[in-house]
């Protein structure tokens, strides 16, 4: 592709060439050509959570520009694998469209239409074929599970796996005495003053709870996500209150933070 082309409106191939250029020994950028797949990895993670932030905040123009970063990524990884030799950003589209149409049959091919839970289950029991297909020495119903999710998303999507095996409680209330257990196991290690015991037992309770969640089709990561939304928004709107009484939120004692908070939640209510 020449400077000519690469004018506006830009399309896939131009975002291609682009990256090309960039990864272009003598004539590239430095800073991009330095870059690897474990460089990048953040950056493609924090792009991901970008999109969803602005999702969250309805902000389509901001989603827009987002998604540009994120696809931005994928051409970044898929040109360091062309460089490397491992494979080309055709041989990416090729695999993920040959996958749809694999793990949608009543749409591409011959099987009968099905309800949104239905194709959910048939979705999985093709992906768990797909895996046992693979050459891997892991045959283990968790393989698979990325470690690099979240905690509580893996956490999540470890216990569903180990689910379907039976391996769960039968009953969602029974996690609520699991969960007093935990408890008193953290308790006993702060006692202890044990710090690797103690982080070890708040490591199974926040286990717990994302299992709790699970159960009631909650999902943990999510919902603490809005939580921390929640506590921002709250915690802020403190100290703006504050800040309208031309008091300094610092310096107040915990009691009366504690007043601000109930005010801010008062107000939410209202």
């Amino acid at each position: 592709m020449s400077d000519d082309t690469l004018n506006a409106p830009y399309d896939f191939d131009a975002l291609l060439e682009i990256m090309k250029r960039l990864r272009t020994p003598e004539t590239g950028c430095a800073w991009d050509l330095e870059q690897s797949f474990e460089t990048i990895a953040p950056y493609t993670i924090e792009e991901a959570y970008e999109v969803s932030d602005a999702i969250e905040r309805g902000d389509m123009g901001d989603l827009s520009d987002e998604l540009g970063d994120l696809l931005l990524q994928v051409v970044f990884h898929a040109q360091i694998a062309s460089d490397e030799g491992h494979f080309s950003i055709r041989d990416v589209t090729q695999a993920i469209s040959e996958k749809m149409i694999r793990r949608h049959p009543h749409v591409f091919g011959d099987a009968a239409q099905k309800t949104s839970a239905e194709q959910t289950a048939n979705w999985e029991q093709i992906k768990a074929a797909e895996r046992s297909s693979k050459i891997d020495d892991d045959s283990s119903a968790l393989a698979g599970v990325a470690r690099a999710l979240p905690a509580l998303m893996r956490a999540e999507k470890l216990q569903k796996r180990a689910a379907r095996t039976g391996f769960d409680w039968t009953d969602p209330k029974d996690i609520f005495d699991k969960l007093e257990e935990e408890k008193a196991e953290i308790e006993d290690a702060m006692s202890s003053g044990d710090a690797n015991q103690i982080e070890e037992e708040i490591g199974d309770l926040l286990f717990v709870a994302a299992n709790l969640a699970r159960r009631v089709d909650v999902d943990p990561e999510i919902a603490l996500r809005k939580a921390n939304a929640k506590f921002e928004r709250r915690f802020r709107a403190m100290e703006a209150l504050a800040a309208e009484r031309d008091i300094d939120f610092s310096k107040l004692s915990l009691e009366e933070q504690e007043t601000y908070w109930q005010s801010v939640k008062q107000r939410e209510k209202a």
